[in-house]
C-alpha cells in the first residue's frame, strides 16, 4: 500500500516545443460538488515544472479538474498560443492510489494521461 504521505494529486508540465519544464505556471485545482465547481487549491509549478500539495492526503472518490494558465505563461515568454487555458477534468474512483496528471504542452497543442 502507498504511504499516506504521497497519496493525493500531483502534476508535471513539460513544454514539448522546447523540451523544457514549464516553470512558474499557475495551476488551479477544483472539485465538483452538487453540480458546481469549487476552487480547492491554487499554486504555481516549480523550477522542474512540477506541482503537488493539492490535497492533504488521499483524494475522495469524485470528479476533479486542474486548470492550467498556459496563455499568460507563453505571453511572458514572448510567444502566442492557441489554448490560453487548459482544463483537465478527471474522475477518482480509487482513493487509495496517488493521482498524477501530467500535461505535455506546446503553443498550439497539448496532451495528457494518467501517470503514476
Amino acid at each position: 500500500m502507498t504511504p499516506l504521505a504521497i497519496l493525493g494529486l500531483s502534476t508535471h508540465v513539460l513544454n514539448t516545443a522546447t523540451g523544457d519544464p514549464a516553470a512558474d505556471m499557475k495551476v488551479r485545482f477544483q472539485s465538483l460538488e452538487g453540480g458546481a465547481w469549487f476552487d480547492r487549491h491554487e499554486t504555481h509549478t516549480d523550477a522542474d515544472g512540477r506541482a503537488q500539495g493539492f490535497s492533504k492526503g488521499p483524494l475522495a472518490a469524485g470528479n476533479f479538474r486542474l486548470i492550467f494558465d498556459a496563455g499568460p505563461w507563453f505571453t511572458r515568454r514572448g510567444q502566442d498560443c492557441f489554448f490560453p487555458q487548459v482544463t483537465i477534468e478527471f474522475q477518482v474512483t480509487d482513493p487509495k492510489r496517488h493521482h498524477h496528471v501530467p500535461l505535455l504542452l506546446s503553443p498550439f497543442g497539448y496532451s495528457t494521461y494518467r501517470g503514476s
